[in-house]
C-alpha cells in the first residue's frame, strides 16, 4: 500500500512539474528559514550552558530600593574599612551551609573600560584582554585546564592563569608556560600557575588571562568596576531559602543610615546572557526577546509555506476531482484517498527538505557573517537527522491536511457530472488563510522598517558632540607621568592633520563610571569621600552622577556647547583646583535655579560651578542622559588621550602620532580606537536584527505571493466559463484582470487592517527599550501596505492576464 502511495505521488509530481516546483520551492524556503533560525536559537541558548555544575550555579544581583525607584545590577555591595574594600558577602559561605562555593569575577576594573592590557616576556610585547577572579573560579566553572592545577590556579596574589593562545604566544606551548614569569604593564611580575583552553564562543565572558582579584586591589591600580559574585549551591538547595538567609546575613553589614535599602537576589548563572536587562530592579529581558521574536518568525514563515501548499493544491482540485470521482466509483475508500494525498504532500515535503539542506550549506556562512556566530550544521548528529525527519513529516502533514480531507470528501455523482461546488465555509477558510499569511508578511515588513529606522537614528543622531575624525588611546606607561603627557600633546599638536589633543578619564561615548548614590555602592573609596554634595542640597537627596576629569581643551575638542557660564581656562589659576562644569540634567536634578557660583564638593575637593554644558550623550541611547560633573585633572594617571584630526587627514595624523608615541612610551604598543566605530559597536544587536528582519520580511512576502498565486489560479479555474462568456460578449483583458483582482485586493487590505495594530503594539514595546527613539509615523504603516499591495498586484496580474488572454472557444466548447 505504501509503495502504491509513493508510486502515484511520484507520477503526480513528474506530471505536474511546474506545480510541484512551486510547492517544493515554497516549502524549501520555509524550512531553510526555520532551520537557520532554530540553529541560531540553539546556539544562543548554549551560551553559559556548558558548565558541569550549571544547575547549581547562581549569580547574585543587587536591587536598590530608593525614592527614585528600584535599580538592579549584578554588582556586589562593598564596605570600606581599615583603608580596604570588602565585599559584604565574602565570608557568607561559612554562615550559610547551602553555599558550597563562591567565585568573584570583575567585569570592569580600571579606566578606560574594556581596553586590552600589556604583557611582556623578553622582547615579546602584546596587548590582551583579561579579567580578575577569585581562587574558586576554576573549580566552579568548566573551563578546561591544560596545564597546572585548577585548585591552586588563582590561589596566590602573584598567580596568573593564561589561555592556550596567550601561552603559545609568549612561551610556545601550555606546558612551557607553567612556572614562568610574565611582566604586566611594565610594573608587576606574575608567575604562570595554570593554562586553560581558549574560551568557547558559548561563554558570555571574554578573557585571555585571569589574575587573583585580591591581587588587583593590593598590587595593581584598583579603579572601580562591577564585581560579580556567583554561588555554587548544594544539590537540591532551596533557592528562596538561600536568598532569604543571604539577605539576613548581608543586612547587618550594610550602612543602616543610608536613605535607601538594598536586597540581593539569585539568578541561574545560565540566564545571565539571555536575561541581562533589569526591570524594576530584577533581571527580566535582554537577548531572550530576540530569541522569542525570531523563533516566532521561523514558525510563522513555515506556516505561510504550508498555507501556500494548501492553496496551490486547492487550485488544482478541479483537475483532481474527476480522478477522485473515478477512484471512488471503482471502490476506493476515503482513507485510501486521504493516504494518497498525504503521500504526495510528504513526498514534496521531503524533496523540499533535501533542497533546504543544500540551501542551508550555502547560506550558513553568510548568516554567520551577519550574526557574528560560528554555527555549523550538525549533519553528523543522529538527533539532528531525527529532528529534520520530524520537521519534514510535520510540514508534510500540515501542508497536505486540507487538500487530503477536502478532496477525499467530494461526492462522485457530482464530480462525474462536472459539478464541483465549494461551500461558503471552505471559501472563507481559504481566504482566511490568505489574510493570515499576508498579515504576517505585512507585520514583518512594518517591523523591518521600524528596526531599520531606529538603527539608522541611533547611528546618525546628534549626540551633542562631534564623533567624526575623533580617536583615542589609553593613558599607560610613561604617559601616566604629567611631563610625558604634555610632551606628547605638544609634539602631536604640531603634526599635519592634527587639530587638537587632550585627555579624559573615560572614552566620551561609553562613560560607565558612576558615582551613584542611588545604587548604594561606594565605587572607589570611602562613601563619605565619593559622595557628591552641593549648595542647597536637601538632606537625603540622591543624584547619580557621571563624573569625568579632563584637560583644559576638552570642551573645545569635543565641540560641546556651554549654555551658561564659561569653559575651563588656563588664564584662571584656580580652575584646576576648585572649578566644576555640570550639564543641564545635573542642574535639573540638583534643584539649582542659579547654578553659576554655587559650591560643589566631590572627591574631597570643594569648588564652584563655573559653567553649564548643554546635555550630550555619554553612553548608549538606551539610557537617559545622566547628570554629568566635570573637573580638570591634567595630571591624572589613567584615562584616555583624545585626538581630533582634520577631515581626510586621519591616516597621516596616525602615522606621525605613532612615531611620537613609540619615542615617549616604547614599552607599550600603540592601541587606538575611533569613537564613531566604537559607538556603532554598541548597536551590534540592532544592526544584526535589521539585516535579519530585511531577509525574513522579503522571504515572507515571496512565500506569501506564491500562496496568492495559488488562490488566483484557483479563482481563474473556477471562473473559466464565466471569463469565456464575458470575453465573447466583448470584455477586454483589462476588464477580466480587474474582475479577478478585486477580491484579492480586498484580502490584502484586510490583512493590512489586521496586521497594523498588532505591529504598532509590538514595535511600541520594542522601542520602549530606548531612551531615545523614533516616532511610529503613519507613513511607516502606509509604506508597508503599499509595498504589500504592489507585490500582490504583480503576482495577481501574472495569472490574471494569462487567464484573460485565453481563447474563449476553448472554455465554451462543451457548451
Amino acid at each position: 500500500m505504501l509503495r502504491h502511495y509513493f508510486t502515484v505521488a511520484l507520477r503526480q509530481v513528474l506530471r505536474h512539474k511546474a506545480f510541484s516546483a512551486i510547492n517544493v520551492i515554497g516549502l524549501a524556503m520555509g524550512m531553510t528559514c526555520c532551520m537557520t533560525i532554530f540553529l541560531w536559537v540553539i546556539d544562543e541558548q548554549a551560551v553559559d550552558n556548558f558548565h558541569a555544575k550549571g544547575d547549581q550555579l547562581y549569580n547574585i544581583y543587587m536591587t536598590v530600593h530608593a525614592r527614585s525607584g528600584n535599580q538592579g545590577s549584578y554588582n556586589t555591595p562593598r564596605n570600606y574599612r581599615d583603608n580596604k574594600t570588602y565585599l559584604v558577602v565574602d565570608d557568607a559561605k561559612t554562615s550559610i551551609p547551602e553555599i558550597k562555593g563562591m567565585a568573584f569575577y570583575a567585569t570592569g576594573y580600571s579606566l578606560p573600560w574594556g581596553h586590552p592590557e600589556t604583557f611582556q616576556v623578553g622582547d615579546k610585547k602584546h596587548k590582551l584582554e583579561g579579567s580578575r577572579a577569585s581562587a574558586d573560579f576554576f573549580t566552579m566553572f568548566s573551563f578546561p585546564i591544560l596545564a597546572g592545577d585548577a585548585n591552586t590556579a588563582l590561589k596566590d596574589l602573584s598567580s596568573i592563569a593564561l589561555s592556550r593562545k596567550m601561552a603559545v604566544l609568549f612561551f610556545g606551548s601550555p606546558e612551557n608556560a607553567i612556572g614562568k614569569s610574565i611582566r604586566y604593564e611594565n610594573k608587576i611580575d606574575f608567575q604562570v600557575t595554570a593554562v586553560f583552553e581558549d574560551l568557547t564562543p558559548h561563554t558570555s565572558w571574554k578573557f585571555d588571562f585571569l589574575v587573583n582579584w585580591e591581587s588587583h586591589m593590593t598590587r595593581m591600580d584598583w579603579a572601580s568596576g562591577i564585581m560579580q559574585t556567583t554561588l555554587l549551591l548544594s544539590e537540591g538547595a532551596n533557592v528562596e531559602d538561600v536568598t532569604h538567609k543571604l539577605n539576613v546575613f548581608v543586612k547587618s553589614r550594610l550602612d543602616k543610615d543610608q536613605p535607601f535599602s538594598v536586597t540581593l537576589g539569585l539568578q541561574p548563572f545560565r540566564d545571565q546572557y539571555l536575561k541581562a536587562n533589569f526591570t524594576d530592579g530584577k533581571p527580566s529581558g535582554g537577548r531572550i526577546e530576540y530569541v522569542r521574536i525570531f523563533s516566532g518568525v521561523a514558525v510563522f514563515i513555515l506556516i505561510i509555506a504550508c498555507i501556500n501548499f494548501m492553496n496551490l493544491a486547492t487550485a488544482r482540485s478541479v483537475k483532481r476531482a474527476k480522478e477522485v470521482g473515478v477512484r471512488k466509483v471503482i471502490g476506493s475508500p476515503r482513507h485510501y484517498l486521504i493516504g494518497q494525498f498525504f503521500g504526495e504532500s510528504l513526498l514534496l515535503s521531503f524533496l523540499a527538505l533535501a533542497v533546504s539542506l543544500v540551501l542551508l550549506q550555502f547560506l550558513l556562512p553568510l548568516f554567520n557573517q551577519v550574526t557574528g556566530k560560528h554555527i555549523v550544521a550538525p549533519i553528523t548528529d543522529g538527533f539532528t537527522w531525527l529532528g529534520l525527519v520530524g520537521l519534514a513529516f510535520v510540514t508534510g502533514i500540515m501542508a497536505g491536511s486540507y487538500p487530503a480531507l477536502f478532496l477525499s470528501s467530494l461526492k462522485p455523482v457530482n464530480v462525474l457530472k462536472g459539478v464541483v461546488q465549494f461551500t461558503q465555509n471552505a471559501i472563507w477558510f481559504r481566504k482566511g488563510l490568505a489574510v493570515f499569511q499576508f498579515g504576517l508578511s505585512i507585520l514583518l515588513l512594518i517591523a523591518t522598517i521600524v528596526v531599520s529606522q531606529q538603527t539608522s537614528f541611533l547611528q546618525h543622531m546628534n549626540l551633542g558632540y562631534d564623533k567624526e575624525n575623533l580617536f583615542y588611546f589609553p593613558i599607560e606607561g610613561e604617559l601616566a607621568k604629567y611631563d610625558k603627557f604634555q610632551a606628547l600633546k605638544q609634539k602631536a599638536a604640531q603634526l599635519p592633520g592634527v587639530m587638537m589633543v587632550d585627555r579624559s578619564s573615560e572614552a566620551p561615548h561609553a562613560m560607565g563610571f558612576v558615582v551613584d548614590e542611588d545604587d548604594g555602592v561606594a565605587e572607589t573609596q570611602n562613601p563619605d569621600d565619593t559622595a557628591i554634595k552641593w549648595e542647597g542640597r536637601d538632606k537625603g537627596s540622591m543624584v547619580g552622577f557621571k563624573p569625568t576629569s579632563v584637560g583644559f581643551d576638552f570642551v573645545k575638542l569635543m565641540n560641546l556647547d556651554i549654555v551658561e557660564g564659561r569653559d575651563f581656562s588656563r588664564a584662571n589659576a584656580t580652575d584646576s583646583a576648585d572649578a566644576f562644569l555640570v550639564n543641564e540634567q545635573a542642574v535639573k536634578e540638583m534643584g539649582l535655579k542659579d547654578p553659576i557660583g554655587k559650591w560643589v564638593s566631590a572627591w574631597q575637593k570643594k569648588g564652584h560651578i563655573i559653567g553649564v554644558l548643554k546635555d550630550y550623550n555619554t553612553n548608549s541611547l538606551r539610557e537617559r542622559i545622566r547628570p554629568l560633573i566635570v573637573d580638570v585633572k591634567e595630571y591624572e594617571y589613567f584615562g584616555v588621550i583624545l585626538v581630533r584630526t582634520e577631515a581626510g587627514k586621519t591616516r597621516e595624523a596616525l602615522a606621525g602620532l605613532e612615531k611620537i608615541y613609540k619615542e615617549i612610551n616604547p614599552n607599550y604598543p600603540f592601541d587606538f580606537r575611533f569613537v564613531d566605530e566604537e559607538y556603532n559597536k554598541m548597536y551590534r544587536n540592532e544592526q544584526v536584527m535589521t539585516k535579519l528582519s530585511n531577509a525574513f520580511a522579503a522571504l515572507a512576502i515571496v512565500v506569501s505571493c506564491l500562496g496568492l498565486l495559488g488562490l488566483v489560479m484557483f479563482s481563474a479555474e473556477q471562473r473559466t466559463r464565466e471569463i469565456g462568456i464575458r470575453k465573447a460578449l466583448g470584455a477586454t483583458v483589462a476588464n477580466i484582470v480587474g474582475l479577478l483582482s478585486q477580491d484579492f485586493v480586498k484580502i490584502v487590505a484586510l490583512s493590512f487592517l489586521v496586521a497594523t495594530p498588532i505591529a504598532a503594539y509590538l514595535m511600541h514595546q520594542w522601542l520602549n527599550g530606548f531612551a531615545f527613539k523614533i516616532d511610529l509615523s503613519w507613513w511607516i504603516f502606509a509604506f508597508a501596505g503599499i509595498v504589500a499591495l504592489c507585490v500582490a498586484l504583480l503576482t495577481i496580474s501574472f495569472q490574471a492576464i494569462q487567464s484573460a488572454r485565453a481563447n474563449p472557444v476553448d472554455s465554451l466548447r462543451s457548451e
